[in-house]
């Protein structure tokens, strides 16, 4: 009997440790959908289940601005999103397309299972079809373009459902789809240069370190080398650093 006591112990602590593991595993797919829906809703323009899929203490980190909370999150995809793009409808409009696949996923669930980051790309197809164009209005014009995004995200288990409780996207390049991605201008999309309520539906915050394409810079990891263990840290190239100081001080 002496020797069945120790086996039996290693037995509880390979079970507790595959627990753990599965519910890691099981957290991450959670998270992998969770996210992967966000996509798919917004492909449709269907911003008020996206709003849903929020912390009611959430927030979207988007073009140089931050949405705080509920209100602010709505404010975005519905108020602006919503209107902007599909005349106020909660769905896909005739003429738009705005597909957002979700791609390279890297979800990491920190210990007690309850926070998890991720980082994911998307590369957006987007236009107006030339039938459907608003020739008195330049946002609702015929237009196709490219669009290229990281995502940096933080999520949290509430009532044991993950949501989204930072949605940091940060766009990287645009490009007309028939010009290509070497005559972007810079800015292709304005950021915002108000916050609410002087723009009613503006950021309650705004961003001062954002760039995009052609500036090209890296998004920092939520997560290490995991081979290394050391952070992950690009270099910046003088030329680059002196082109911002010329820049600065036009």
């Amino acid at each position: 009997m002496a020797d069945v006591a120790p086996r039996i112990a290693a037995l509880e602590q390979a079970v507790a440790d595959l627990s753990r593991r599965l519910a890691r595993r099981e957290d991450e797919l959670d998270i992998r959908k969770l996210q992967h829906l966000y996509g798919y809703l917004i492909d449709k323009c269907l911003y008020r289940e996206t709003v849903d899929l929020f912390t009611d203490d959430g927030e979207v980190r988007f073009f140089g601005g931050v949405w705080k909370g509920k209100e602010g999150i709505r404010r975005l995809y519905v108020e602006r999103f919503q209107k902007r793009f599909t005349h106020g409808t909660n769905g896909p409009i005739d003429g738009f397309l705005l597909d957002h696949p979700q791609l390279q996923d890297i979800i990491t669930v920190a210990p007690g299972g309850e926070i998890a980051h991720g980082r994911a790309r998307s590369m957006m197809q987007a236009g107006r079809h030339k039938d459907y164009a608003d020739p008195a209005n330049p946002m609702l014009g015929a237009r196709q373009w490219w669009e290229g995004g990281i995502y940096e995200n933080t999520y949290r288990k509430v009532d044991g459902v993950w949501r989204i409780a930072v949605l940091n996207y940060m766009p990287q390049w645009h490009a007309d789809f028939d010009a290509g991605w070497a005559n972007t201008p810079p800015e292709y999309v304005p950021f915002p240069r108000q916050t609410f309520p002087e723009d009613p539906t503006g950021p309650d915050e705004l961003i001062a370190d954002h760039w995009l394409w052609p500036t090209h810079k890296l998004v920092p990891f939520h997560l290490k080398h995991p081979v290394t263990g050391e952070e992950i840290v690009a270099e910046r190239w003088e030329g680059d650093i002196a082109r911002e100081k010329a820049k600065a001080a036009q």
